[in-house]
């Protein structure tokens, strides 16, 4: 197999290195640094990059290289804690500095010829140091607190660097891991959105056999990608359903059936089932509550359409990686769980399907170019992204009628002047836009009369992955425009904010 195994020794950001591989177009995997041998080793990789991470090498219990790594003879490229752990493996000495690097920082490249000579500006994040390099190695580079900020074992093919060459804050840090997945390790540039399909055909038709298989779809692009991956591997054997929670944007349902029945050729049933949702979540106002409510729901309502269907024994599902990673999956990572995704954390434990899930290690982008290459229309491939739960996590604190109707129509208008504007679609600056209600009256006057009304905050994001974003510079006169519509046109709103948190330390919905 032509892929790269990523070992992950408790980075928070560990999934960007993953991408950096894949923008070259070679498959990668992301394991825990103690993945069994036979779980590493089953992707074949041509090389293996090792993680940052919290910890120093010296610490009790510290994470390690396991031994069959360096037995496999494969090239090596340590970042930051990767990179002290290689040191430490192979003898060399690692020590606290004296003084720390975090933020941008300058290195000098000590050996001309290499990768280095394109890179001055990086980005640091590291308390420790080298103080002596194992044997075989040469420094290749240094900076201000950091006489050996970068090292390599030519003959071997070991490689470091202190800096995080993943970050977009390494100015040529890209360039560097894709000059050692392709030149160094020798993976071939054969990860592409035909490749991907062809792969995902192949495990859906393993899977499934000759069974039904019912697809969750919300018209949202993961669901609409996953399920034509399916009906392209089982054609007919796919049924596809849609859940009208009642917690959808505005004329979501009919946007929904039209592109599926008639775009896609796929059947489609629509279930009615906002009633029992806000009947559910009647009084929740806690996040995590909330998603659990919403996916129990849409199981049980599946579970009971299924007895009529025949009961499939397959669900499809449109989970992506950052799902899976917010979720702190276990089978993939270690990292803090940060909220439960409907889709992966929010599931029961007792339930009677066997999931489905074609995109589970994609990125948004890479979801993207997957759904292009199915042929899916531009409006279902660059649908604005939606949360399974729907307006549940964006209408914060209790979810009723009225609430979501509120945050409907201002949500409605932002998209409007976003689109008119130019800000969202393909090719647009702003990745992710959408209203979020708050449970917070405030004072304002209206037609000489106080008011005494909800606010509403406009979350808009630039992003690649969905991992990390920034918030949209967004020009002042097209906010000025959404939050004068907004106050004038949408009942029981009075004040309209804007958000300028970055993630992290946020997160892109609220809740």
């Amino acid at each position: 197999m032509n892929s790269i195994a990523i070992l992950d020794f408790g980075s928070q950001y560990a999934q960007i290195i993953a991408r950096r591989p894949r923008e070259a177009q070679v498959y990668c995997e992301l394991f825990p640094w103690d993945a069994p041998r036979e779980n590493i080793l089953s992707i074949r990789p041509k090389g293996f990059i090792l993680s940052g991470g919290p910890k120093s090498v010296y610490e009790t219990n510290a994470p390690f290289i396991q031994p069959f790594i360096l037995d496999t003879g494969l090239p090596i490229l340590g970042i930051c804690y990767g990179m002290q752990a290689l040191a430490h493996a192979l003898g060399g000495q690692v020590d606290a500095s004296a003084q720390r690097e975090y933020g941008p920082a300058e290195i000098q490249p000590l050996m001309p010829g290499t990768m280095l000579d394109a890179i001055s500006k990086v980005w640091m994040s590291h308390g420790d140091r080298i103080t002596r390099l194992p044997e075989g190695f040469t420094a290749l580079a240094r900076s201000g607190n950091s006489p050996c900020a970068a090292m390599g074992d030519m003959k071997r093919k070991y490689f470091g660097v202190q800096f995080h060459p993943e970050v977009h804050h390494t100015p040529n840090g890209s360039l560097l891991l894709r000059h050692f997945v392709i030149d160094i390790c020798g993976a071939k540039a054969d990860w592409t959105p035909a490749s991907i399909i062809d792969d995902a055909v192949a495990r859906i038709r393993n899977q499934v056999g000759d069974q039904r298989v019912l697809a969750a779809v919300s018209g949202g692009v993961d669901s609409s990608v996953a399920a034509a991956l399916v009906h392209k591997a089982v054609g007919d054997q796919l049924v596809c359903m849609f859940v009208d929670t009642g917690l959808l944007r505005a004329n979501e349902a009919e946007q929904v059936a039209s592109a599926f029945r008639r775009g896609l050729g796929m059947e489609l049933i629509a279930v009615q089932a906002g009633g029992e949702f806000f009947s559910a979540l009647k009084g929740v106002t806690e996040p995590e509550q909330k998603r659990r409510i919403v996916g129990e729901k849409f199981i049980h309502i599946f579970e009971a359409q299924a007895k009529q269907l025949g009961r499939p024994k397959f669900l499809v599902q449109g989970t992506i990686y950052p799902d899976v990673v917010e979720s702190s999956a276990p089978e993939r990572d270690k990292t803090e769980k940060i909220k439960t995704h409907h889709n992966v954390g929010g599931l029961p434990q007792d339930m009677p399907f066997e999931l489905v899930e074609p995109l589970r290690y994609l990125f948004k982008d890479e979801v993207r170019l997957v759904g292009e290459a199915l042929g899916l229309s531009e409006e279902l491939v660059w649908r604005q992204p939606f949360p399974g739960p729907g307006l549940t996590v964006r209408c914060l604190g209790e979810v009723t009628r009225e609430r979501v109707e509120r945050l409907r129509a201002a949500d409605k208008i932002l998209l409007e002047e976003l689109s008119g504007a130019g800000y969202l679609g393909k090719g647009a600056q702003t990745s992710q836009a959408f209203m979020v209600l708050l449970p917070v009256r405030s004072v304002g006057v209206m037609g000489d009369q106080r008011t005494y009304q909800e606010a509403a905050a406009i979350r808009a994001v630039t992003t690649e992955d969905f991992m990390t974003a920034d918030w949209a510079r967004l020009p002042h006169d097209l906010l000025a425009r959404v939050s004068n519509r907004i106050v004038n046109e949408v009942n029981g709103i009075n004040r309209v904010v804007y958000d300028l948190t970055s993630k992290p330390p946020g997160t892109i919905e609220w809740e």
